[in-house]
């Protein structure tokens, strides 16, 4: 075995433990999110009632004029699917049709623990909003990441930080997003909108998706991701 396969061994282990922390960590989140006003909401439209439309109750449907039309997208960690769509796709406008469209999604490889994704918006912006949206079946509909943000001014700052915790370079974090049910009825649309009570979430250019398996029972945990919104506030 290689040293790059050992390496690739490791990091997947540590992320597929992840997993299984990831509620503590969630409610550990969701308690300080709480006392920075940052709110996250998210829709779930079942396998029966999800359309290409991407309508949700709370959550607005995505845009195609946002921040993030014009961003650009780096893959800081982990592998793409071969079978999926590059990461332009989370910022092009194009949605998926189908309720199983690989091509028209972004995931990362099966058997692979997830990855992380910077997107830069290019300026400094007042981010009100950043939504993400997914759709898949079956236990590929959940989305499950942390949110980090960042202005790119510290003196360590760090764009792209693989295996390493963004917070010791620049990094701030925002929340944590686990859309998974305690069921495991998880086929279908998610929609997830994070906001602040202060109508911005901060003074931005950096955004870090550092993403997780939403199961580990088999090799098809990575989330089919259709869309990804930053929101500037008006």
């Amino acid at each position: 075995m290689t040293r790059g396969a050992r390496l690739e061994g490791g990091v997947n282990l540590i992320r597929n433990f992840f997993h299984f922390v990831f509620p503590t960590a969630t409610l550990l989140a969701l308690t300080l999110t709480t006392q920075a006003q940052v709110k996250v909401i998210f829709d779930h439209n079942p396998n029966a009632t999800a359309t290409g439309a991407f309508k949700f109750k709370n959550v607005p449907s995505p845009a195609k004029d946002d921040a993030a039309a014009k961003a650009k997208l780096l893959l800081v960690e982990g592998e793409a699917d071969g079978n999926g769509a590059d990461v332009s796709t989370l910022t092009d406008g194009a949605l998926p049709t189908e309720e199983d469209q690989p091509a028209a999604n972004f995931f990362w490889n099966a058997g692979t623990g997830g990855g992380r994704l910077q997107m830069d918006l290019g300026s400094l912006i007042q981010i009100a909003q950043v939504n993400t949206y997914s759709w898949h079946p079956n236990t590929r509909g959940p989305q499950v990441y942390r949110l980090w943000a960042s202005d790119g001014a510290a003196v360590n700052f760090n764009s792209a930080p693989k295996a390493i915790d963004p917070a010791t370079c620049g990094w701030k974090l925002i929340t944590v997003v686990d859309t998974r049910s305690k069921d495991g009825d998880d086929g279908g649309q998610f929609g997830v909108s994070i906001t602040d009570a202060r109508g911005s979430l901060g003074k931005f250019r950096y955004l870090l998706f550092d993403c997780y398996v939403t199961e580990t029972a088999d090799e098809f945990g990575n989330t089919f991701y259709s869309d990804i919104d930053a929101v500037a506030r008006k």
